[in-house]
């Protein structure tokens, strides 16, 4: 069965918050633009736009290994917008790219040596020389890759990461993570290998990484084995010694056949402020103190309701989903998804949570989005939903949130709900 090349595999806002970006399973790179607030509707806040597709990977294949390398898109980055065009880096499992997206609305006429369709003209029939002009035209936007980085992973890549010099950015594998200059395609710094001297003593791999939003010589990794570790580039070239070690000892009286497997953490993320991490794993979200070791200070049940459930979730493959998780812009709300096409939002200073749904009927235009509640066992009120009803086979593994404001972008399967909070 071919996969639905329409899955959306990653969603990312830009820094201001004005493009949204998603990739899918067919390699395609969808970015939406925010209409600009009409006059005569101030009150009505702009909505998101197709403003440019473009495909950003192919599917290749690995003659060496006999390996197809799909052209799934894992994950997009943009870089902080510099001048009039935007910038994003794209990968697969195997190569970076990095996309300048930009717009053209005037085209050049009157050259001297070709005509306009660019067939060269007759030297003898050039009697005077013209000045080419810029004549306005309809607004073409453009997607052209101005750098690949290729060939440097053994591994499939699970995440990218612009640094706060935006000078570099690092690229994850399973067991390595590679340093990157913007300006250099053909070599990469390893940072970090994990990689045994015999694969069989192999015991965890990455999941996923990301750089410190402010210091430039911090980034995270998390590890299968709910680990975290906080690395420093400058206290040596190969930070196979972490700094910092963040680990949850495990409680005895929980320990199940799929203790392991639930642990492994799927997403990592700093906070905009930087003091705190975020980790995911397969039943609860974790927020971290940089400065405590030893365990989480926040723990949030994301579906606790699933933990009789995970023999069937083993057995279907679902406890191997990989979840997102997100801050909101003022570190003080968390989104992160489930089954069923729920997504959980936690406030961590009221703690408060609600559970909410990105389906086709509450997606009209200005329909309020009303939480839902899982029940276990016997008594079901007549809102709630039964845990032996959720479909598993709708998940909502990769969200984002704008950087400043209450909009928020959730990924369906194929389907992308953009919400945003009531405007009184």
């Amino acid at each position: 069965m071919q996969p639905d090349p329409d899955i959306i595999s990653t969603v990312e806002f830009n820094h201001t918050g004005e493009l949204l970006a998603t990739g899918d399973k067919g390699g395609r790179v969808v970015i939406f633009q925010r209409e600009q607030e009409s006059r005569n509707q101030p009150h009505r806040r702009g909505e998101y736009n197709v403003y440019s597709t473009f495909q950003s990977h192919e599917p290749e294949f690995d003659y060496l290994k006999s390996l197809e390398i799909e052209e799934k898109i894992n994950k997009i980055r943009w870089l902080p917008q510099q001048n009039a065009a935007y910038f994003l880096l794209s990968t697969n499992d195997k190569t970076v790219k990095l996309w300048k997206v930009s717009e053209r609305d005037k085209r050049p006429e009157g050259y001297n040596l070709k005509d306009e369709d660019g067939r060269f003209r007759d030297p003898s029939m050039i009697t005077m020389l013209r000045v080419p002009v810029l004549r306005p035209m309809d607004l073409m936007v453009e997607a052209t890759p101005r750098r690949v980085f290729a060939n440097a992973h053994t591994y499939h890549i699970n995440s990218i990461s612009v640094n706060s010099d935006y000078e570099t950015y690092m690229s994850a594998d399973d067991l390595r993570i590679n340093l990157w200059n913007f300006e250099i395609t053909n070599q990469s710094f390893n940072i970090v290998d994990i990689k045994p001297a015999n694969m069989e003593e192999l015991t965890e791999v990455i999941t996923a990484a990301e750089f410190h939003p402010h210091h430039c010589n911090t980034f995270v990794y998390s590890s299968s084995k709910g680990t975290i570790r906080l690395c420093d580039m400058r206290a040596s070239a190969l930070c196979d010694r972490h700094s910092k070690f963040f680990e949850e000892p495990e409680d005895p009286s929980n320990r199940s056949f799929f203790s392991e497997i639930i642990s492994s953490i799927s997403d990592v993320k700093f906070s905009h402020s930087g003091r705190y991490i975020m980790t995911r794993d397969y039943l609860t979200v974790k927020v971290w103190d940089l400065n405590m070791e030893n365990r989480p200070i926040e723990t949030y049940q994301v579906h606790d309701y699933l933990r009789s459930k995970l023999c069937s979730l083993y057995e279907n493959d679902c406890i191997f989903d990989k979840f997102e998780c997100v801050w909101n812009g003022s570190d003080s709300v968390i989104m992160t998804g489930s089954y069923n096409n729920f997504f959980r939002m936690f406030d961590r200073n009221t703690k408060r949570d609600v559970t909410l749904e990105a389906s086709r009927e509450n997606s009209k235009p200005r329909a309020i989005l009303k939480p839902r509640k899982v029940c276990v066992g016997g008594k079901r009120r007549k809102d709630e939903i039964s845990v032996d009803s959720l479909d598993f086979s709708k998940k909502i593994l990769h969200t984002a949130w704008h950087p400043s404001e209450n909009i928020i972008a959730v990924a369906a399967t194929n389907n992308l709900y953009i919400f945003q909070d009531k405007v009184n």
